[in-house]
């Protein structure tokens, strides 16, 4: 079969991520173009994958108007130009891989969804974690049976000290007015999805939410904190978010976002990476005098149609990154974490002396976390190889979406956050009857 060609649109770290796929497998994908405003990307992207100048443009509308030259689109733009980019790309005849949130705002939503079905195109939300095979071998047995109906499900998300306050307090999702999204959407989306995937078939009824901004503000910076950490700061070797230990001592940890002013600097020296960080770079603020206004912590309860209950779990500035699932079924249950790559499924066993028995499923996979399939658990290159294979007419996966798929994980999200900023127990629509209106 012909490979699957695509345009970049947003060339950042998850476009590019998944445009990789390409260089290992050119017989399942080809990148024959890029849309972006920055030109230093641009020509990034065009060295990488030879692009010709035609097919280099600055923004999604300027390619919309070219008429289609690809079969689908990687769109990797920020949260809140998800669906202003997708829309005129979508008219203009393309399938889509779309970055997750797909939208900012219940309204935008519906937007998206309405177009998808108008111009009868593939939209892919990118919800990696059903690609990673923690969770698709988890709900391969929920699917077979294994637990029975599920009754309750616990999810939890622990968010690493450098993570929160390169992307959340210091970063560019760290102000709901400028990024647009909540905490709970820019991170916790991939944890409501595989919520509503484990319960496929169920719909969501009611959802409350609560958590703040409790420790990454003004009030809490230490006696002696400056302004910048490199500067002004008489406690910066003392402090655990120094800048210096962060992001000059870990130059590469996260240097994808750290070191975006210094794209016009072919190899930025750490002079060069010391003097930003002084002077106009965002990441060498003070965690606690930033402009961040998103919480650092959150529950979400839910309730579904059956009478399951589930509760998530969003904590940031934790020592090690996590993500852990809890399934409760009427026959046993799944426990696992993602990082360990592996999970203990129990079974009621009411023989004398039992109770219970327990398996432990070790799949194996961690030296593949952030390896040959990229990161999230092995599931970002596992995304794109089979967005390709549906689009070249192969079988769906059981990790695969449609945009209609993904409607109720950022219904729950909208709604939770709703809820968290109201104190109220908020329902959720049924979503034959939304289609139905929309």
């Amino acid at each position: 079969m012909e490979p699957i060609t695509a345009v970049i649109v947003g060339a950042g770290h998850r476009a590019m991520t998944y445009a990789s796929y390409a260089k290992e497998h050119p017989e399942a994908l080809k990148i024959v173009g890029v849309a972006d405003p920055n030109p230093i990307r641009r020509k990034m992207v065009a060295e990488k994958y030879n692009l010709p100048p035609e097919n280099c443009f600055s923004s999604a509308e300027e390619l919309a108007l070219r008429g289609k030259i690809a079969d689908a689109v990687i769109n990797g733009t920020m949260d809140k130009q998800h669906v202003p980019t997708s829309l005129p790309l979508l008219e203009a005849g393309y399938h889509m891989l779309l970055e997750k949130p797909f939208s900012t705002n219940e309204e935008e939503m519906w937007e998206l969804v309405r177009a998808a079905k108008k111009y009868n195109r593939h939209v892919a939300i990118c919800h990696v974690l059903r690609y990673a095979p923690f969770y698709a071998a988890i709900r391969k047995l929920v699917l077979d049976g294994e637990i029975g109906e599920i009754v309750n499900i616990q999810t939890t998300e622990h968010v690493s000290y450098h993570h929160l306050a390169v992307s959340f307090v210091r970063g560019k999702w760290n102000n709901k007015q400028a990024c647009a999204s909540s905490m709970l959407m820019a991170k916790c989306c991939h944890d409501l999805d595989l919520i509503m995937w484990m319960k496929s078939g169920i719909a969501p009824s009611k959802v409350a939410s609560f958590g703040s901004l409790s420790q990454f503000k003004p009030e809490k910076a230490p006696q002696g904190a400056g302004k910048r950490c490199l500067v002004d700061c008489k406690v910066e070797q003392e402090c655990l978010y120094s800048a210096r230990k962060h992001y000059l001592d870990e130059p590469d940890r996260w240097g994808m976002y750290v070191w975006e002013l210094l794209e016009d600097i072919e190899n930025p020296t750490l002079e060069d990476k010391e003097r930003s960080l002084k002077t106009d770079n965002p990441h060498g603020r003070c965690v606690y005098r930033c402009d961040n206004d998103v919480v650092d912590r959150q529950s979400v309860i839910i309730e579904f149609e059956d009478g399951c209950t589930i509760t998530h779990n969003m904590i940031g500035g934790t020592a090690r990154p996590s993500r852990s699932i809890h399934l409760i079924g009427t026959l046993g249950e799944i426990q696992g974490t993602l990082e360990d790559s592996k999970f203990v499924v129990r079974k009621i066993d009411p023989r004398p002396g039992c109770e219970y028995t327990e398996e432990v499923h070790d799949l194996n996979v961690t030296g593949d976390m952030h390896g040959a399939f990229g990161g999230h658990g092995g599931g970002d290159l596992r995304l794109i190889a089979d967005f390709c294979q549906f689009l070249q007419g192969g079988t769906p996966s059981i990790s695969s979406t449609t945009i209609n798929d993904s409607i109720y994980g950022h219904l729950v999200g909208f709604r939770a956050e709703e809820a968290r900023l109201e104190g109220k127990v908020l329902s959720i629509p049924k979503l034959e009857s939304m289609l139905g209106e929309k």
